[in-house]
């Protein structure tokens, strides 16, 4: 007997309920995903007949001071570099980092042995000199003396013309080989000049009263003078009474930083307490520095120094410090917080639905020849329908009002025109003032949660 046909019946009895199974799931799925839609459309309706949660501040009148916040170190107004123009060994460095000098305190001293020597050759060559000179002259005397007999003899016809002729040319030999020596004399004293000038260079001396901020060298080390290889600084002298903060300001901020501009920082080795300073310097070119992204590269900054007033504590140079400029200051204006002013564009459209429309308006026009100055013609345009506008609460509804805004500080900024003071001005949150907010839509004010709420 064949046992083939018990496979058949095996079959229909698997599949059959993974079938049903699947259609189940199938089923479960859908009818969770329409509750989870009609819990969320509930949600948006009775949001919608409730208003869009919102929080409210008041526009006051205040004074605003407009700031330009920047980072860099504390350095010394004044500060040499003290680096020799001999090359040699050290033999002498009596102040040690940190030791107060007076001007003209002898700093390093050079071993001068090499210098001296030089000197004295140099003296020993003008001597040489000066004696064959003396010998040309006595030379010259002798050959002149020469020329006026023979000119003598020459006139009374008892010499011969060449005679004469050879007593003329020794005279102007002679001279010659004399003022051959005089400047052999002049470069020879040139020498011994320069001779004398390198060994005075083997003593350097404190060009101003100050501190020793820094030294790189110890006795018996051999420096290299700047006339060769670029030198080596050996140490700095700096005035530390009389510092200054060195900081790098964004090119977008530069044009609000002037002379005289009052300035408040705060140094990280001193927390808590606020120096005050003074613009003293501003940068007329740009510092480019570059970045490994392209979000840090070619970042152009000036740099501007700030004169620190306060001169009870000691500072350091290289100390970090964090500073801000007071760059211009308002009184008694009207003035809303800052995230309160957003952006429209033409029809109460945020920035989102106004881009969408330009993507539309240009998928439109794909076919069109581009036309360059068109485009930036439409783009100007584009920016002139875009304006500020804040959210003023008037009832259960919000209206849209045009503003003219000033300058700004930390929280607050300058309105000029659109708001009185007292009005009731929409300040929170972000997401609503920036996208969501129409004009006339209805709201409610937003009840802070308790901590224990939160918790």
């Amino acid at each position: 007997m064949n046992p083939a046909p018990v496979a058949p019946k095996s079959v229909p009895a698997v599949s059959a309920p993974r079938k049903k199974s699947r259609t189940a799931w199938w089923i479960l799925g859908g009818g969770a995903l329409v509750a989870l839609l009609a819990v969320g459309a509930y949600y948006r309706s009775k949001q919608a007949a409730n208003g869009e949660p919102i929080t409210t501040d008041k526009a006051i009148v205040k004074t605003i001071t407009q700031i330009v916040t920047a980072t860099g170190k504390v350095q010394p107004e004044t500060e040499v570099k003290i680096a020799p123009e001999v090359a040699g060994e050290i033999t002498e460095l009596p102040f040690k980092e940190g030791d107060n000098v007076k001007k003209g305190d002898l700093l390093v001293k050079i071993k001068p042995d090499y210098y001296q020597a030089q000197l004295e050759q140099a003296e020993a060559n003008l001597t040489a000199m000066k004696a064959s000179a003396v010998q040309a002259k006595a030379q010259l005397l002798k050959a002149e003396d020469d020329l006026k007999r023979n000119q003598d003899l020459f006139a009374q016809k008892l010499v011969s013309d060449s005679d004469f002729l050879t007593a003329k040319t020794n005279v102007e030999v002679a001279q010659a080989n004399y003022d051959n020596f005089l400047a052999q004399i002049r470069r020879t004293e040139g020498s011994l000049s320069q001779a004398q000038d390198q060994l005075s260079k083997t003593a350097l001396y404190a060009p101003m009263d100050g501190t020793v901020s820094s030294l790189s060298n110890e006795v018996g080390e051999r420096v290299a003078g700047t006339g060769s290889y670029g030198g080596a600084e050996i140490m700095r002298v700096a005035d530390l009474s009389n510092m200054e903060l060195r900081v790098q300001v964004n090119e977008n901020d530069i044009v609000n930083v002037k002379i005289g501009d009052r300035a408040v920082i705060n140094i990280d080795a001193y927390p808590g307490r606020k120096f005050t300073g003074k613009v003293t310097e501003i940068g007329s070119s740009a510092q480019s520095s570059g970045g490994s992204s392209q979000a840090t590269a070619d970042v152009t900054n000036f740099l501007v120094k700030i004169r620190v007033a306060d001169r009870d504590v000691r500072l350091r140079p290289g100390m970090s410090a964090t500073t801000d400029i007071e760059t211009q200051t308002v009184e008694n204006v009207v003035a809303v917080p800052i995230q309160s002013v957003t952006v429209r564009a033409e029809g109460g459209l945020n920035t989102d639905e106004f881009q969408k429309k330009k993507a539309k308006d240009a998928e439109n026009k794909s076919g069109a020849t581009l036309d360059v100055a068109a485009e930036k013609e439409a783009a100007r345009r584009d920016r002139e329908k875009l304006q500020r506008v804040i959210f003023l609460k008037v009832g259960p509804i919000v209206k849209m009002q045009k503003v003219e805004t000033g300058i700004a500080d930390n929280t607050h900024i300058e309105v000029k025109s659109g708001v009185k003071p007292g009005d009731e001005v929409v300040s929170g949150s972000y997401a609503e003032i920036s996208r969501k907010l129409k004009d006339g839509m209805k709201v409610r004010i937003e009840v802070p949660k308790k901590d224990d709420e939160k918790k």
